[in-house]
């Protein structure tokens, strides 16, 4: 099998698992949507979850696949499993010494902290009371998927992919679960339904971990309570995590700051940003994060070893793979943006307003796809690379860039010049990565990168095209407001578009699309 076969076949079955993942996180979303609408306490657990969600993904998920990851696979190459599980222990029990004070410090300081974050909640009556103590219910989250995240850096580099992408199927089912089970309960102990919710997302982070286990025992790796600070392997995670968190920050800053705005918005911004940008990362959790997640320990293994040659031939597969991928995923989103959005959430107390509303973030998130993609697979090479300082810098500039262009736009579009600058930042960021990486690698076959790019441009508007053409037929066809009505419009108007990028793709020769397709069908054989 070839090269990039391998990887896309990896990265194959990493997105079979994410999408059953991005399955169920979507039914979460669907059951939230039809309980909870975009009102106040939806409001309040997302920005009550955003915070320690923020410090997960800067330290926990992020910092510990930049840092971590590169550093047990040369751990692992050069010396071995007992050497490797060594670290892992030392890493394990860092991890819950700092998140654990992290929590105690954010369970006390919780009322100021949302405060700053969210004061204008406080306009309403008890809005702010609530998103603090949804915070506390939520902190210990952050250990939780701290543990979980570094279980799945150590399978991906035992060439384990299928459970680590799983086990976020496990924190949705929880979700789903508690909002049927735990959601009725809450006022018999005086508690507003949505607590329930909260503590279903503990739940969730315990079986994040659980899943992880037993492939990890039959590994070989046995928990110690130990702690060796002499071990260099500990102190180059140490260092490179903190500007491992720093250079992948841009992003979630850049939410964070969308939040901060859109709580000065109107009653609802919050969560339509939320449910639109949930809807953005599906396909980066299918596509980016997917084949990142296979490329980082193949270009962790041949950065080990110095061999510059094949750090840049993966690097460039996997950039390859990424512009076939999510190029098509936006022009679909930005296309079919508005059914996609009623036939998944508009129930219950979601009304036709926030369907309105959340397609219209979704179209400016959208933009953005392909920047986010490029960042999850290029920001973690300069770490393996030992270039930490490169994406640091990116990311501070982008930081910066993406404050102002959100204050800016905010007060031209409203919240959804939030989603448009979180976009041009992420774009930006990525840009300049990928122009650094080529630089720091001596070629990253930007030609061919640029062909490809240009032609899957092409690919993507036919599809595009032929998907609004169908749904214009079918709107005519087969009317009605039901589900079964907006089901087959919408399988149609994906259908067709889907067949006319496949033709479009083989039409114009674009390799890297051949080699998605083989890799999806070797997991399917």
């Amino acid at each position: 099998m070839t090269r990039p076969a391998v990887l896309a076949r990896s990265a194959g079955v990493t997105g079979a698992a994410t999408l059953t993942s991005r399955i169920l996180g979507l039914a979460r979303d669907q059951v939230l949507a039809a309980l909870f609408g975009a009102g106040s306490d939806m409001d309040a657990f997302v920005v009550a979850f955003r915070i320690p969600n923020l410090v997960r993904d800067l330290f926990a998920e992020g910092a510990m696949s930049a840092a971590f990851v590169p550093t047990f696979t040369r751990r692992l190459t050069l010396h071995g499993k007992d050497d490797a599980w060594h670290l892992a222990n030392n890493v394990i029990n860092a991890l819950l010494i700092v998140t654990g004070a992290a929590v105690v410090l954010g369970y006390v300081f919780a009322r100021p902290l949302v405060t700053a974050y969210a004061g204008d909640f406080s306009r309403v009556p008890g809005k702010l009371e609530l998103t603090i103590s949804l915070t506390r219910i939520m902190l210990p989250f952050l250990t939780m998927v701290s543990l979980a995240a570094a279980a799945m850096g150590m399978l991906n580099s035992l060439h384990y992919y299928f459970m680590p992408a799983l086990s976020p199927a496990t924190f949705n089912i929880a979700m789903i679960t508690g909002a049927f089970v735990l959601v009725p309960l809450m006022p018999a102990f005086g508690l507003p339904p949505i607590t329930a919710i909260a503590i279903a997302a503990l739940v969730g982070g315990v079986l994040q971990i659980a899943i992880h286990w037993p492939s990890l025992r039959r590994e070989g790796f046995r928990y110690r309570p130990v702690l060796d600070l002499r071990d260099p392997g500990l102190h180059q995670v140490l260092v490179l995590m903190g500007p491992g968190t720093i250079g992948l920050a841009a992003t979630q800053v850049s939410l964070f700051v969308n939040t901060l705005l859109a709580t000065s918005q109107q009653a609802g911004a919050v969560s339509w940003l939320a449910y639109a940008f949930r809807l953005m990362y599906l396909p980066i959790g299918l596509f980016g994060v997917s084949i990142a997640t296979a490329a980082l320990p193949a270009i962790s293994r041949s950065a080990a070893v110095d061999d510059h040659a094949g750090t840049r031939r993966v690097v460039s597969q996997a950039l390859g793979m990424t512009i076939v991928l999510c190029l098509p995923a936006t022009f679909g989103l930005v296309t079919l943006a508005d059914p996609i959005v009623r036939l998944l959430f508009e129930r219950g107390r979601f009304s036709a307003v926030d369907t309105a509303s959340t397609a219209a973030a979704l179209r400016w998130y959208a933009v953005g796809l392909l920047g986010y993609a490029s960042v999850r697979v290029s920001s973690p090479v300069f770490y393996a690379i030992r270039q930490s300082r490169v994406p640091v810098i990116v990311s501070l500039c982008t930081i910066a860039f993406s404050v102002v262009i959100n204050i800016l736009l905010v007060r031209v579009m409203g919240f959804r010049g939030l989603a448009l600058g979180t976009s041009l930042a992420v774009l930006a960021n990525g840009g300049a990565l990928l122009l650094l990486l080529h630089r720091r690698l001596g070629g990253i076959e930007h030609g061919p990168l640029a062909l490809t790019f240009v032609k899957t441009i092409v690919a993507s508007s036919v599809m595009a095209a032929f998907s609004v053409g169908v749904q214009h037929l079918l709107d005519r066809a087969v009317p009605g407001g039901g589900t079964v009505a907006q089901v087959i419009r919408l399988t149609g108007a994906i259908a067709a578009g889907l067949v006319a990028l496949a033709a479009a793709a083989k039409s114009l020769r674009i390799r890297e699309f051949d080699d998605a397709v083989a890799g999806a069908a070797g997991r399917l054989m």
